[in-house]
């Protein structure tokens, strides 16, 4: 049988591009909402039609938060390859769905069902970057899934922008929500089971992921790991360890400042800046381009740390405050943009700080528990911050009436702060735990 060199590189590359297809998704209600808006609600001002967005943006962030818990669930007891199946399909069929979409009730029901089954791909891509990589590269496949969410919202602001002067917006939901039942076919083809078991993967492939599955200060100690038994606690007990609360509450720290930016990006240069559907294509993937960058720069820093022998616990701590104090600058700074062009390359330096640091915190399940509970503290920790998220998006249409978003930014370098110090505070060494 023919095996394939460097298959767990295909492995994350697909769901890279799973992230990529996810954010295009999400992101086509944002980019058309002002002409969505413009033809259900054409007797409402702007700030009605922003609660209405906010209030729709709230509920399926709600949604989101659930979906990851449950997914989490789904992903440890079916694994990864139909895990990401039931995710991609479901999330792919509401989007095409959104089409038929009238009102705030059709809206946010097909919000909460795409949110839901969205919020898989998350607790996926950890629980599969755990099962396909070693330790000392497990930080680089996150920064690559987490570039793959960038470059989607990267594309689709500009994509979804110019469709939206030849397209109707019921035929562009249609377009985008086919594009995950073609993803499909590939993932079912190329992952048919987990690398210990893959027909395909190569000997010493296979060695090299199952060799390094488990992280230690010591990197020569390969053998050592191998012998010893990855800790599966009950969820209880999971739940009563401060390690799972400083990962639970730094995710639900950071994540709203990502979901500041992806929900409201469109309507801020809109409401803040006066521009158009065409203006918004030109300018607002731009904060994106920072974020892809901060996602394989972070991924990069933390592998190449781990190889001049840097322990877990350094480089994690290390990459993590790093990326949140250029969140906390940027965010500051951009309470008082003077320019369009200067508020989105602003955004730019909040996202790629963002991205550095979030590439090590969705490593930290992996890090600290064995595999068959990595999902669960990951779907965890994703509710949380989903939870968050929504509570925020639910303030903005309140603090940024008259479009006015500093307050926002403020709220944002606050939790960028808070982030970090759930790190230092909760987890004072970072590395496989033991049973009490």
């Amino acid at each position: 049988m023919k095996k394939m060199k460097g298959l767990r590189w295909w492995v994350v590359s697909l769901v890279a591009i799973a992230a990529v297809i996810n954010y295009i998704d999400r992101q086509t209600l944002a980019v058309l909402w002002p002409t969505i808006a413009a033809d259900i609600y054409p007797d409402k001002t702007v700030d009605e039609t922003n609660q209405i967005y906010g209030l729709i943006s709230t509920i399926f962030i709600l949604a989101y938060a659930f979906g990851q818990a449950l997914f989490g669930k789904i992903f440890d007891w079916v694994g990864t390859r139909i895990g990401f199946a039931l995710s991609i399909g479901f999330w792919s069929l509401a989007t095409i769905l959104h089409a038929f979409a009238r009102g705030v009730m059709s809206f946010s029901i097909l919000r909460i069902i795409l949110g839901a089954a969205e919020a898989g791909n998350w607790p996926g891509a950890a629980k599969g970057n755990a099962e396909w990589f070693p330790a000392k590269q497990r930080a680089l496949a996150q920064g690559i899934f987490n570039a793959g969410a960038s470059l989607g919202g990267l594309v689709s602001i500009p994509i979804i922008g110019y469709l939206a002067l030849v397209m109707s917006w019921q035929a562009i939901f249609v377009v985008v929500g086919l594009l995950g039942f073609l993803w499909l076919v590939p993932w079912l083809v190329l992952v048919k089971a987990p690398p210990e078991k893959h027909p395909w993967i190569t000997d010493e492939e296979r060695e090299f992921i199952l060799s390094g599955q488990r992280p230690s200060d010591k990197p020569d100690d390969a053998s050592d790991q191998v012998k010893e038994e990855p800790y599966n606690p009950s969820t209880c007990k999971l739940l009563r360890r401060k390690e799972s609360w400083g990962v639970i509450i730094a995710s639900a720290a950071i994540d709203p400042i990502w979901w500041l930016f992806v929900v409201w990006i469109p309507i801020y240069l809109s409401s803040s800046f006066g521009m158009d559907v065409g203006e918004i294509a030109r300018l607002g993937w731009i904060p994106f381009v920072g974020a892809i960058a901060g996602a394989l720069f972070g991924g990069l820093l933390s592998q190449s740390l781990m190889k001049r022998e840097w322990s877990v616990n350094a480089v994690r701590k290390l990459v993590i405050t790093g990326g949140s104090l250029i969140m906390l600058v940027c965010l500051l700074a951009l309470s008082n943009p003077a320019s369009p062009m200067a508020a989105v390359i602003t955004m730019a330096g909040v996202l790629f700080g963002f991205q550095i640091a979030i590439s090590s915190v969705q490593t930290l399940p992996a890090d600290l528990f064995g595999g068959k509970t990595v999902g669960t503290l990951a779907g965890f920790a994703g509710m949380a911050a989903k939870f968050a998220a929504a509570g925020v998006t639910f303030l903005i249409p309140i603090i940024t009436a008259g479009g006015k978003f500093s307050a926002a930014f403020v709220l944002g370098a606050g939790l960028a702060v808070t982030a970090m110090a759930a790190i230092w505070i909760l987890c004072p060494k970072i590395e496989p735990l033991k049973p009490n």
